[in-house]
This record gives structure tokens, sequence and C-alpha cells, in this order.
């Protein structure tokens, strides 16, 4: 948490807005920084707590920094202006909208159980070619990091992307309340920190939170092919609704309730080349390439499109702009492993769904293929069970072997069958990867942020292969 730039405010003008006290004269600001190390002089100092910290300890060294106000939740005995205010974190927000109702951009929000940083980074690619777009950076997805992503919104974006993610019920509402959004993506919803919200059906309904803050002019996309599409089209019945789908996503003689808008279709896969598919829109198709592995990014692609063609893109420039993304560090990175191996890289998160996706990228290379995996963490009672049916699809899905470390290995090896290996420590689990690779086999690594996979895909990594070239990150020359 550090310093943003935000428009000239002054705490009079604030105070009103948020029914706060001002405390000395007024005074006028243009940047805010909930971090004392980063803080400089004329910021606003904003005191954040949180369960192992508390910022009004810190009041001090921001005024000895050079603060121009504290807002805080108590007045501090420091000799400086103050706002004092009821909550800090309400306080960032209430900022943040205040920044975001100030701006011209139009403002799209995000979230899903999964996909959702990706077709924001798809979002991105795609809105720059338009206009100056600004989107969430790395993981600032949370109640805190979607109002000081807003702080960042300045006169000169035509667009925002933020990203909202949540680990209980009502945490999506407190991010949409500050970001007002224009148009609103849901991705779906599946069993993901099934801990924080108590079931399948509640995260569904949290998800469904970002809905509610469309207004009447607003636009909402959502998946055609979730199985809780009709219970969020029904909650946006207030606004129009554009879907999206993948028809390849669909099981053979099923049938999909509604007509999406926006279509991938005839969708191939090349094993680790990425995938291509024809786009088609209510503008007309196009053929698109993307450099991202899994079929599901193809379904990725179609949401990012219906978003950003909502929002004013022309179809080709979905077509450019989808085609020059690439991939997000731990999220099914291809890397070049020890003594000619392949090494794939998601890492970066994992729930059952995730996982599959994942097993069903490893599925489709023709090399000896080893599914490594860590515990799949807040999915509360049903842990083991869903440990349980990422092993079965692997076998189900002739993956040759599987490695396991973590709580839950026990369960994930038994389902797969007598050829997978369970492991004590992650620090074993390395020492085998390292004895074991050779030319010929592609391994797939894959867990929780929580079970700290990454350190396995550095154990599995060609010596030459420098950490730099590790640290990937998606690159599309959007400005931000």
């Amino acid at each position: 948490m550090g310093k943003n730039l935000i428009g000239s405010m002054s705490t009079q003008e604030l105070a009103k807005t948020m029914q706060a006290q001002v405390i000395g004269r007024n005074v006028m600001f243009s940047s805010l920084s909930t971090d004392t190390r980063t803080l400089q002089g004329g910021d606003a100092y904003l005191a954040l707590r949180g369960e192992h910290f508390d910022g009004h300890d810190f009041c001090e060294v921001a005024a000895s920094a050079g603060a121009s106000t504290l807002i805080v939740e108590r007045a501090s005995t420091v000799a400086a202006a103050q706002l004092v205010v009821k909550d800090s974190h309400q306080a960032l927000a209430d900022i943040a909208r205040f920044n975001r109702l100030r701006s011209q951009a139009t403002v799209i929000a995000l979230t899903g159980s999964q996909g959702k940083t990706t077709v924001k980074e798809m979002i991105g690619s795609i809105l720059t070619k338009c206009g100056s777009t600004h989107i969430t950076r790395t993981n600032l997805n949370n109640t805190i990091g979607v109002p000081l992503t807003l702080l960042q919104l300045e006169e000169g974006h035509k667009y925002a992307v933020i990203e909202m993610g949540a680990n209980r019920a009502g945490e999506i509402a407190f991010s949409v309340e500050a970001t007002q959004p224009d148009i609103a993506l849901l991705t779906g919803a599946s069993a993901a920190h099934v801990e924080g919200f108590g079931s399948l059906e509640g995260i569904v309904e949290a998800k469904g939170e970002i809905l509610d803050g469309l207004s009447a002019e607003g636009i909402a996309v959502l998946n055609a092919d979730d199985p809780h599409v009709q219970r969020w089209i029904d909650r946006s019945a207030h606004c129009r609704v554009v879907l999206f789908s993948g028809s390849e996503s669909i099981a053979s003689g099923s049938r999909r309730e509604h007509q999406a808008d926006f279509l991938a279709r005839q969708i191939k896969t090349h094993g680790g080349q990425g995938v291509e598919f024809e786009l088609a829109t209510p503008s007309g198709s196009t053929i698109v390439s993307l450099h991202l592995l899994g079929e599901h990014n193809a379904i990725n692609a179609a949401a990012a499109a219906a978003v950003a063609m909502e929002a004013g893109a022309s179809l080709e420039q979905v077509r450019q702009g989808l085609e020059a993304v690439q991939p997000v560090r731990g999220r099914l990175v291809q890397l070049a492993g020890r003594n000619g191996s392949i090494v794939i890289d998601d890492t970066y998160n994992a729930s059952p769904s995730s996982a599959m996706a994942a097993i069903d990228v490893l599925a489709q290379f023709a090399e000896s293929k080893v599914l490594i995996v860590g515990d799949m963490k807040e999915l509360g009672a049903e842990s083991a069970k869903f440990h349980a049916n990422v092993g079965a699809y692997a076998k189900g899905c002739c993956i040759d072997t599987l490695w396991a470390c973590g709580e839950f290995a026990q369960e994930t090896t038994n389902a797969f069958g007598p050829s997978a290996l369970m492991f004590a420590s992650q620090q074993a689990l390395i020492r085998h990867c390292q004895q074991q690779t050779h030319r010929g086999v592609v391994y797939l690594v894959k867990g929780s942020r929580g079970a700290r996979m990454e350190n396995v895909v550095r154990g599995l990594l060609d010596e030459r292969y420098s950490e730099a070239t590790h640290e990937v990150e998606l690159s599309t020359g959007r400005e931000t």
C-alpha cells in the first residue's frame, strides 16, 4: 500500500461528502498515501487498520515526513490538520468514489471464481488500442486494492478496468459501491474460497453483488454457459444484459438456455503453441490466434471481446488486442525445464475447476505427462472430496503420473491410483523433481497461493533459465 495520485481535493470538500470532522485549517492535497515509507511532503496520510496493523501508530511519522493532513478514526495529538472519520477503510472507499465520479472514463468492473485476471488483461490490451486505459495492477483486487486503483484514475484516462476479488459476502458490494461501474462482467461461479462463503450457493450470491452497482444505463456481461446465469440475468433486470459463450464448452446432448451475443467457436488447441478460434460478434466474425494455453482462454477471450466492444472497441481492435496478450506469471506459463523437459507453471492459485482446466491443457501434449500438485486452499468441509476429484480427473485424462504434497496429498494420490507418488514435504518433492527431469516429459505444477508451489517450479527449471526470465508478466504496451 503506497502513494496514489489523485485530482486536487480539500479536507472540507471531503468532510461534507463523508460527514467527517475537520480539525485545523482546510487543506488541499492531490495525492494520498497509506504507507509512511512512500509518503512525500504535501501528501494526505490515511491511517488504515487491519488485523495485524494500525496505521494510527504512524501518524507522528507521517507528520514528520510532511503530510499535509491526517485522515484518522481518532484525533491525533500531532500538530497537523486532520480529517476525523468513523471508519478509515470506508473513508478510503469514499475518497476513491469521489475521484471516480469526477472521471469521464468508461469504468468496467469484473469478477468471477476464475479467469478474472486473465480477462482483465485481455480487456486492457484491447482498450489500449482505443485510448488511454487504466487497469488493476498485480493483485490489487480486494476492498483496499480496488479503492487504491480508483485513486489512480486521472483526467486523461478514457477507460478503467477494475478487477474485484472477494473472500466473503459483502466484499464485492463494498468495491462496487466505490467503483460505480458502467459495465460489469461476471465470468462465472465455481467452488473457490468456499470456506469464506459457506457454499457454492453463497459464492453465486456474492459474485452477483457486482450487478447491483449498475445503473439503468449500465451493461451486465454474463456467461451463458454458467449453470447459474439465469439468476444473474434476473438480478440484472434493471439494466441491459449481454451474453458470451464458448460453444464447445457445452456438453454433448445438452442445450444452452440463452443465445449468446459473443461466441468463441471452432476452438482449436495447439498444445504449447496456444489456441485458435472464431470469434462471432454482433458486428461480424474474425479468427483469433491466442498465445495462451487452454480452450478455456478462448471463452475468456469471448468475455473480454464482449466487454470491449460494448465499451466502443471495433472487431479489428479486439482481434489485435487479444493476439497481443502474453501469459501472466503463474498462469499456465510454458517454461524451459531441466535436461530439455517442459514445465508449465500454473501456481498462481487453484480451485477444482481451474485445476481441471489445467489438466486439460496438460493432456494435449504428446510428451509424457506429469501432474505435480499441492493443496487447494479454502475449500471447507469438502476439501478431501475436491482433492480426490482432481486425482480421478487426471487419471481419466490419461496423465501418466501424479506427484503430490500437502495436507490432502493422500486423497489426490489415492484417487489417481498406484502410479501416483505422495511426498512428506515440499522439499522432498523438489529433490525428486530434480532427480527425475529429462527430455520428452511435460511437468504441470498446480496449487493454491498458500501452497507456494512456485518453489517446485524453480526446482524444475533449467539452471540456465534465469530468474529474470521466470518473472513473466503480461506486457501489452498499455497505458496505466
